[in-house]
């Protein structure tokens, strides 16, 4: 007979290498399947485009990763995790040449949006200026965790979180700002009406004050190759290239933690109709870029920023959101773009850069967006498609195939809307349990929800930890 493991893990992202992290430090055996030929899922490094030109195919920019208490208590630094800093987290531009800012200061972004908005745009911020790690703390886990730290700044951030983003768009009265506002809140997929994206704005906007929006060094497979060196060395083992189909494939253990969509792990764990009315969401249209020289921006801070928004009112974010969700493609799509070179220029041959962009379209979308982001691009940097050397092109059905738990495209792993906005993937006590006893959810169809912060993974393992030792 096979020996008993404590705890296997499927799926080798972020979260899944997290949670096995978590349980392997608190002596537990634990072993990883990852169905890919290498880990990283949605923070992994390929060379999409031309020798020499390091991509990254999902994730590039981790606001949440730097000040994630998850990896706050990992030491990663010593397998190779260094978080580098642009200039600016994010510039905002305008077609006039000028933009808005994220930046690590309060102030200087107050002063971007104009003196009739900085002031309220500092009132924004100033009740959680200097408590990000407690704020995140007790935003990022869940109630059932224990109290929170700080209740009064958790409450406070409460009623204004829980509001739409149009509600916190009204207290300003320019447009650089209003638009500013909107991309924050633009990427969660989701119509700036929707009621909590307030949350995902202004969360956005105090992880650029307390911690920057941090890329890794080398690229995102370096947060998952740092997780996955730190895990070996606590004795966890992890096994690539294996597709798990059934529960019954994999060894025999007291615990099973899925790194992958609720539908995957009903299907896999033979949960029949369990999580039948999960929904998954708009899909993102992505493209990876060789560049021959540093993307021309017409706005003076877009060259000094790591990440870059491309939707110059928020009118028309607005506009383009709700047209993926209402099921078309958006004729002006809102751009989320990033430079990975400017912080890291190892990554490109010397000279040249690596540009990452993507837009939104309907879920399981077929067609081309190429044309109407580059359109885009170049209302902002005009002379872009001249310094384009090769371009790799993710459509949802491309994106799915590199990351099983992007379900059509969806890169947050599940709609925001209704109560999935709040309750992921739904409502309950525990909800990385299920209704088997021994399996569990840790991927970003869970809260606190998608990006690479290992924030799933974490709460998932304290589940896992607590059921064991009933």
């Amino acid at each position: 007979m096979p020996s008993m493991r404590d705890v296997i893990v499927v799926g080798a992202g972020p979260n899944g290498l997290t949670a096995a992290v978590e349980l392997a430090r608190r002596g537990l055996t634990v072993e990883v399947f990852e169905a890919q030929s290498a880990i990283g899922g949605g923070a992994r490094t390929e060379e999409l485009t031309l020798p020499g030109f390091r991509h990254d195919p999902c994730s590039a920019v981790h606001p949440m990763g730097a000040g994630s208490p998850a990896f706050r208590a990992m030491p990663l630094e010593r397998y190779g995790l260094e978080w580098l800093h642009a200039d600016l987290p994010l510039a905002h531009p305008f077609p006039d040449g000028t933009a808005a800012v994220l930046a690590h200061s309060v102030g200087e972004t107050a002063m971007s949006l104009g003196p009739r908005d900085a002031g309220t745009y500092r009132r924004l911020v100033a009740p959680y200026t200097g408590r990000w790690d407690t704020l995140a703390e007790d935003f990022l886990t869940v109630p059932w965790d224990g109290p929170p730290r700080g209740p009064l700044t958790l409450g406070r951030f409460g009623l204004t979180g829980l509001q739409p983003a149009s509600w916190l768009i009204r207290r300003f009265r320019e447009d650089k700002a209003k638009a500013l506002v909107a991309g924050l809140a633009g990427h969660v997929i989701s119509p700036v009406s929707t009621p909590a994206t307030a949350a995902i704005a202004l969360v956005f906007a105090l992880a650029a004050h307390a911690g920057g929006w941090p890329m890794a060094r080398g690229g995102s497979q370096s947060v998952s190759d740092a997780l996955a060196g730190y895990l070996r060395d606590l004795g966890g083992v992890v096994h690539t290239g294996v597709e798990v189909k059934r529960l019954d494939e994999l060894p025999p253990a007291r615990a099973y933690v899925f790194d992958t969509s609720p539908t995957a792990l009903a299907r896999i764990a033979g949960l029949g109709r369990a999580f039948r009315g999960y929904r998954y969401g708009a899909a993102a249209f992505k493209i990876d870029y060789a560049l021959d020289g540093p993307v021309p921006w017409t706005a003076e801070e877009a060259r000094r920023a790591g990440t870059v928004h491309l939707g110059p009112t928020h009118g028309e974010i607005d506009t383009a959101l709700r047209a993926v969700t209402g099921g078309r493609a958006p004729d002006t799509p809102f751009l989320i773009t990033a430079q990975p070179t400017l912080v890291d220029p190892g990554r490109a041959p010397a000279g040249k850069h690596v540009f990452w962009a993507y837009g939104h379209v309907p879920h399981g979308w077929e067609g081309d967006l190429t044309d109407a982001v580059e359109r885009q691009l170049e209302r902002f940097a005009p002379g872009f498609r001249d310094r384009v050397l090769a371009r790799a092109v993710a459509g949802p059905a491309d994106l799915a195939r590199r990351n099983a738990n992007y379900v059509g495209g969806d890169i947050s792993c599940g709609a925001y809307s209704g109560l999935q906005t709040l309750f992921r993937p739904r409502p309950a006590r525990v909800p990385y349990a299920t209704a088997h006893p021994a399996v569990f959810l840790c991927s970003s169809a869970s809260w606190p929800g998608p990006g690479v912060h290992g924030m799933c993974g974490h709460n998932a393992a304290r589940a896992v930890w607590r059921r064991l030792r009933t």
